[in-house]
């Protein structure tokens, strides 16, 4: 008895692997549609979001079957498609872009671009938390942000301007030479 339950299955083989491809089709393009946040930048409405669909999905995958090679079967499968669409996808950079999308800048020459952000989902104070997890104190100090396809978002400094730069390396001149004539000072009183 035990034994059945765990190897015999209820779907055939074949009908397990359409069913995981279709899934999985399914789950791309939707994550697709959804965007990029979905996939990187997420709050507990989108985790809520993700573990329920994970749920909902098993059922169209496995079917009625519940037993141990079933789900292998499956789990199997998801694998092996998912590595073969890498594979596919690394030597077709038009058909990759089409499903990756492209990167968005959501601050440009320090401005912040609101309609990509609206396009996105992203809310202000999401963006400020990530340049916060990134170093950054402000978006003031942020030249330029893009959202990455993976949904990652790379922030990047604002230079200084060249007064500012030459300023700032004119007072590190001035403390070095400071602290020399210290120095200086020390070793021939010493003396």
């Amino acid at each position: 008895m035990l034994w059945s339950n765990l190897f015999h299955l209820d779907l055939s083989i074949l009908e397990k692997v359409v069913r995981t491809i279709v899934v999985y089709v399914f789950l791309v393009g939707g994550l697709r549609l959804a965007g990029k946040r979905e996939l990187a930048q997420l709050n507990p409405f989108d985790l809520v979001v993700l573990l329920t669909l994970s749920n909902a999905l098993q059922n169209a995958i496995i079917g009625n079957d519940n037993s141990l090679v079933g789900g292998l079967i499956g789990a199997a499968t998801l694998l092996v498609l998912n590595h073969v669409v890498v594979l596919f996808l690394y030597d077709h950079n038009k058909i990759d872009r089409m499903i990756e999308g492209d990167a968005d800048v959501l601050i440009d020459g320090g401005r912040v671009q609101k309609k990509r952000l609206k396009k996105e989902l992203i809310t202000i104070a999401a963006l400020e938390a990530a340049a916060h997890r990134q170093g950054f104190a402000s978006l003031k100090d942020v030249d330029r942000a893009i959202l990455e396809t993976g949904g990652t978002i790379s922030f990047f400094a604002r230079k200084p301007e060249p007064d500012v730069a030459r300023h700032a390396e004119l007072l590190a001149r001035l403390d070095a030479l400071s602290q020399e004539v210290g120095q200086l000072r020390a070793a021939v009183g010493s003396k």
